[in-house]
């Protein structure tokens, strides 16, 4: 798969509500929540955009751009629309997005390349990653020939990830993973962030 044709595209749209505050801020060991998928991803791509719809710190680097939601509370499925609209007002010649989430600080680049790997762009126009028999929605790649079907269901009111893309189709690459430090652990609550301290002290 060629690089060249892929947004990467870290979604930080959300309200963190259950965490209680901007969650992709918070500090995990030595980084901010969010600068652990950066650190991952930001020789993968020439461009990076960071879709927020607040002022936030990140990694520095001239690669990352910021964008905002096109209209606020569309969840994630409009921060890939937003994304999306990003290239095409920017005319930028890629074909995919690539999104990722800001709270899954033991996601390493290794799984994004296997990903890359099993992805065959003639099967469908929409890829997510699946692990012990969950789908992780927010882990996909999304061709740029959804754009128009996507701001259709926006307009219609949809906005779960899952329910959109079981109804237009898409493809999971499963991953294994023995250790505890689970790839797709996400942070959503203080407790949560308190496990995620003890695995990272795990080292």
């Amino acid at each position: 798969m060629d690089h060249n044709n892929i947004l990467a595209a870290v979604l930080a749209g959300g309200k963190s509500k259950r965490f209680g505050k901007d969650k992709s801020q918070v500090k995990l060991g030595d980084k901010i929540l969010i600068d652990y998928v950066l650190t991952e991803i930001i020789d993968f791509y020439k461009d990076i955009l960071i879709v927020t719809n607040e002022p936030i710190k990140f990694l520095d680097s001239n690669k990352i751009s910021l964008t905002s939601d096109i209209k606020k509370n569309l969840g994630p499925l409009g921060g890939v629309y937003s994304a999306m609209k990003w290239v095409r007002d920017n005319k930028k010649d890629y074909q995919w997005i690539s999104t990722f989430p800001i709270d899954t600080p033991f996601f390493k680049k290794e799984y994004l390349i296997k990903f890359y790997k099993d992805v065959d762009l003639e099967k469908s126009n929409l890829f997510f990653m699946k692990s012990k028999n969950t789908r992780h929605n927010i882990f996909g790649l999304w061709s740029l020939e959804l754009f128009e079907k996507l701001e259709v269901a926006l307009k219609k009111g949809d906005r779960k990830v899952e329910l959109w893309a079981n109804k237009i189709g898409v493809k999971t690459i499963d991953f294994e993973h023995e250790n505890n430090k689970d790839p797709f652990f996400n942070i959503n609550t203080e407790k949560e962030l308190e496990t995620a301290k003890k695995l990272l002290n795990d080292d």
